[in-house]
């Protein structure tokens, strides 16, 4: 009775932490398709619209690792709850300079400025919770697989439901946040129990030296992990951000219809990473093959962006981007989160979190500069970021 009271409560945990990644995607990713729509509203650059992503991921970048710290120091709800209610916040700051304004670029930025800060409290420390709350790592790592895919589902959905909503008034997607983040915070509250030694003890400054012998015993294999987790991040939303720019301007599709087309390559992605999650299990030398085997596909995709010129040709490369990134984020989650003690998990997941996030922050405005000149010119770059992700982790992660 009490093992069926626990498997329930497991169950519910998961439901709750797996709808955090997918409100804080939904939050940020279904900003992209309706940039262009953005940039007609407010009269603004394709790079300043690229800013409305960046702002939200920058501001993320510094705080996720002082998050971690006290998640880990004070427990991961404590942090987790109140973050996700700054995010609302920021998206309702975000709609009513949009209804209210004649010129709200800047607070809009200040609106996602305040996303950021909420979103370094929230998915980054879902991560190290699945590892509190599983201790069996085929467990885990099942679980991280559902984590990773509730995110790529945000990014499946968001699409869509952003030019839905954008479809009847523009800033619509900005007001949806605050009405997602609530729906997950009582889901957290009322679905997620505290867990006995969940708390840590260690001060910040003996927190910042665990983190530095953490990398100084496991530095190599780390540091590839956070390059490869910003690299893959870097392509996907720098590739979304082209294709949804080239759909728009070049052939046309506009609303809903466009972000159907978002949708299906991205719906590759989430299938991907539900399908490696549950075969991977505890198994790091499978781990680094998937992991590799993905960055390679991913490699290889955006290198022949300029081979065809055609809107089917390109939604079909970025399907198989969509899979090999799918392969090898669920992988990298569980490396990290199996690997580590509890007393540094916060730290390093953090660590990783945040070099997603540098990645999720250079993607938009590096591809809005490419794209002034030759399209050559960005997939060479985006297939050289793939090459040294692949080096890095076939070198690099010896199981």
């Amino acid at each position: 009775m009490v093992d069926h009271q626990e498997e329930q409560e497991k169950r519910w945990a998961v439901i709750s932490l797996a709808s955090i990644p997918l409100i804080m995607t939904l939050g940020n990713s279904m900003l992209i398709p309706i940039l262009p729509v953005m940039e007609q509203e407010l009269g603004i650059s394709k790079l300043q619209s690229s800013y409305i992503i960046t702002a939200y991921s920058v501001v993320a970048i510094f705080l996720i690792p002082v998050a971690g710290f006290l998640s880990d120091r004070f427990g991961r709800k404590k942090i987790i709850i109140p973050s996700l209610i700054i995010t609302g916040v920021g998206g309702l700051v975000a709609g009513l300079a949009s209804q209210m304004m004649d010129d709200p670029f800047l607070l809009i930025l200040a609106g996602r400025i305040l996303q950021g800060i909420g979103s370094s409290g929230a998915f980054p420390i879902v991560i190290p919770f699945v590892g509190d709350l599983f201790k069996d790592d085929k467990e885990a790592s099942t679980t991280l697989g559902i984590i990773e895919t509730s995110n790529t589902v945000g990014k499946v959905l968001s699409p869509i439901l952003g030019a839905a909503l954008a479809a009847i008034i523009w800033y619509l997607p900005f007001y949806a946040i605050p009405v997602f983040c609530t729906i997950s915070v009582l889901l957290v509250i009322f679905l997620i129990k505290n867990k006995s030694g969940e708390k840590s003890e260690t001060r910040f400054k003996e927190y910042i030296g665990l983190a530095k012998d953490t990398l100084k015993q496991h530095g190599k294999w780390l540091v590839a992990v956070f390059i490869i987790g910003a690299v893959l991040m870097f392509i996907l939303f720098g590739f979304l951000f082209y294709l949804s720019s080239i759909l728009e301007e070049k052939y046309d599709y506009e609303g809903v219809w466009k972000g159907i087309l978002l949708a299906i390559p991205l719906l590759a992605l989430s299938v991907a990473s539900f399908i490696t999650g549950r075969k991977i299990k505890d198994n790091l030398n499978v781990m680094k093959w998937v992991t590799f085997t993905g960055i390679m596909l991913t490699g290889a995709s955006v290198a022949v962006i300029p081979f065809m010129d055609h809107p089917v040709y390109l939604l079909s490369i970025f399907f198989v981007c969509g899979t090999g990134i799918g392969m090898a984020l669920p992988c990298l989650d569980a490396m990290i989160t199996e690997s580590m003690d509890k007393t540094v998990r916060g730290v390093m997941t953090s660590i990783y979190s945040a070099m997603r996030f540098i990645g999720v922050a250079a993607g938009p405005p590096v591809i809005a500069i490419l794209m002034k000149g030759n399209i050559s010119w960005m997939a060479s770059v985006l297939a050289i970021f793939a090459l040294v992700a692949g080096f890095l982790g076939y070198r690099n992660i010896k199981p």
